[in-house]
């Protein structure tokens, strides 16, 4: 966990693929949980110390976390966020090379919460949400593309799921039909760039990501 941002009201980290945002069923701290103890420790703090969990990402994906200091700032981010007034980019290493260097997807995806994996489905399935985002390629190599992903709608595993749907799964995500899986057990998908408002001083915030060994060599 590594902090990038940090004011009176939110707090962005760094997280690394493995760690988790919030707690789960296999009992590890949580970066929530991480954070309330550095905040006690930094600022000599007695009692409980709040930290909202604004967003999420998935276990094995690195990158940008928001979190809040304050329940003031934490409802205000809740409702950007709904609002679609945080936007995120991801960068994405995926299998093969796209024929379309750029362009958007737009599927209705089904979440399987027993499967813990997120589906094509068809938009007649009451349960399926439409489910939009925007990509370029960055560069290519022989095995891999280097993608740019900017999401529109936020779902679970949503930029897994597309990327898969059209052929191109990322690379390391088995769940998701890559060939193989990465070493540490991550996939290859970064938050890398997220930009908002500040939700107190209406400052805008840019924020990005150090981008990790593996990415590097695509540039």
């Amino acid at each position: 966990m590594q902090v990038v941002y940090e004011d009176n009201h939110i707090i962005v980290v760094n997280k690394a693929p493995g760690e988790i945002v919030q707690g789960d069923k296999t009992g590890d701290t949580p970066l929530s949980e991480l954070l309330k103890a550095y905040l006690k420790e930094k600022y000599n703090k007695p009692g409980n110390v709040f930290c909202g969990v604004v967003h999420r990402i998935d276990r094995p994906v690195g990158g940008l976390v928001v979190f809040a200091k304050t329940s003031k700032a934490l409802s205000r981010l809740n409702n950007m966020l709904r609002e679609g007034e945080i936007h995120k980019k991801y960068w994405a290493l995926v299998e093969g090379k796209l024929q379309e260097k750029e362009g958007t997807l737009k599927n209705y995806l089904k979440s399987d919460g027993r499967l813990n994996k997120t589906f094509i489905s068809s938009p007649d399935d009451p349960e399926a949400k439409e489910s939009i985002l925007e990509y370029k390629t960055i560069s290519e190599g022989e095995r891999y593309s280097l993608l740019e992903v900017k999401l529109i709608t936020g779902r679970k595993h949503q930029i897994r799921a597309q990327l898969s749907g059209i052929g191109h799964p990322i690379k390391g995500d088995l769940k998701y039909g890559a060939k193989r899986s990465n070493p540490d057990g991550s996939i290859s998908l970064l938050a890398k760039k997220i930009d908002f408002c500040h939700p107190v001083s209406k400052e805008m915030i840019s924020l990005e990501a150090p981008t990790p060994e593996t990415f590097q060599k695509f540039l």
